[in-house]
């Protein structure tokens, strides 16, 4: 397992890292995965004996469940992980008990470190706008759950590029607790992040987690184009997240014979060609059993080649977009060795 620095703070975190979305089940997140606390326990088990130190879930998960399962699962070896969750889901009928308002921060914190079994989270972030709260306000109330020594780090997640600007430009001018990750969604069949969010992240130099690195289970192998996909799978029954399905065939038809020569899933090398962006901190994987998991594991140790990687990029390629084309255009004279042809 690699472990990489996450984004400008100290903490080095684990390359992949495992989410807990898939354990529970509860309402809306039985389609996701209804893995209980003993399956909890072995994938747990397993990633933490594999190296994984990184573990990701949101108290929206199954309406709290999901953290409950993970904190027991993790149990005393708690100290040794790095584990993140999320605020701004629903939790409750009252008309407070959503958002990103100063109130239900506070509350959802409480609670969150209560059903996790633990004093404090290291990554606490937001899962998304709150566009009836100002982020000025949002920012204090995590700032002041930072100094009271409940969170170490703050992230977000499904944000606009330019809404996390404005976010940590609010926190550097009033000294407060900015935000250090973001958690979004990428992938070989979805590179829409790297219009925007992507070169703010090397700028800022800020973490990205993955989610979903297999669109929804359709960059698995185990969906074609004219056959669909096998009973149950969790993309039959829920479409999520929006994918070019024909963009996501064409990268699945040139992973099949990468994932041949090297004896490989296409899974595997889906997550193995994330792990080869240098603006990937970590991978989020999820599992229902321990085949899924251990296969997923794997790709940590798969690399690429050079040419693996040239054929992935050249069929997953985005369509030049304005301003981009015109930025890539204008800065063909600047740059190092550049000013050497000027005279």
């Amino acid at each position: 397992m690699k472990y990489h620095l996450f984004g400008r703070t100290g903490l080095y975190v684990s390359e992949l890292c495992l989410g807990a979305m898939t354990f529970g089940g509860r309402g809306f997140w039985e389609v996701v995965g209804q893995t209980a606390q003993d399956g909890a326990d072995r994938i747990v088990g397993t990633a933490l004996d594999a190296g994984v130190n990184f573990f990701d879930t949101a108290d929206v998960y199954s309406f709290g469940e999901a953290e409950r399962i993970l904190g027991k699962a993790l149990g005393p070896r708690r100290k040794d992980v790095v584990l993140a969750t999320k605020v701004r889901g629903r939790m409750g009928e009252g008309p407070n008990d959503v958002g990103l308002s100063r109130a239900h921060i506070l509350a959802s914190i409480d609670e969150s470190l209560e059903r996790l079994g633990t004093d404090w989270v290291d990554v606490y972030q937001v899962h998304g706008l709150d566009p009836v709260t100002p982020l000025d306000e949002t920012l204090r109330a995590l700032d002041d759950v930072v100094r009271a020594g409940k969170v170490r780090y703050i992230g977000c997640s499904n944000l606009a590029a330019w809404q996390i600007m404005k976010a940590n430009g609010i926190a550097a001018q009033h000294g407060l607790a900015r935000f250090e990750s973001v958690q979004a969604y990428y992938t070989v069949a979805g590179r829409d992040l790297e219009r925007e969010v992507v070169p703010l992240l090397a700028d800022q130099q800020m973490g990205l987690m993955v989610w979903s690195p297999l669109a929804g289970g359709l960059l698995s192998g185990k969906f074609r184009r004219d056959a669909g996909g096998p009973e149950g799978a969790r993309r039959s029954r829920f479409d999520f997240p929006p994918v070019d399905k024909e963009r996501a065939f064409a990268c699945v038809d040139v992973m099949r014979p990468i994932a041949e020569a090297h004896d490989a899933s296409v899974a595997r090398v889906a997550i193995a060609w994330l792990l080869s962006r240098s603006v990937v901190t970590t991978v989020i994987i999820g599992a229902k059993n321990l085949e899924q998991l251990e296969d997923d594991l794997a790709a940590s140790d798969l690399e690429l080649t050079e040419d693996e990687i040239a054929w992935l990029d050249e069929v997953s390629a985005l369509p030049p977009e304005y301003p981009g084309w015109m930025l890539e255009r204008q800065s063909r004279d600047r740059g190092p060795g550049k000013a050497s042809n000027m005279r």
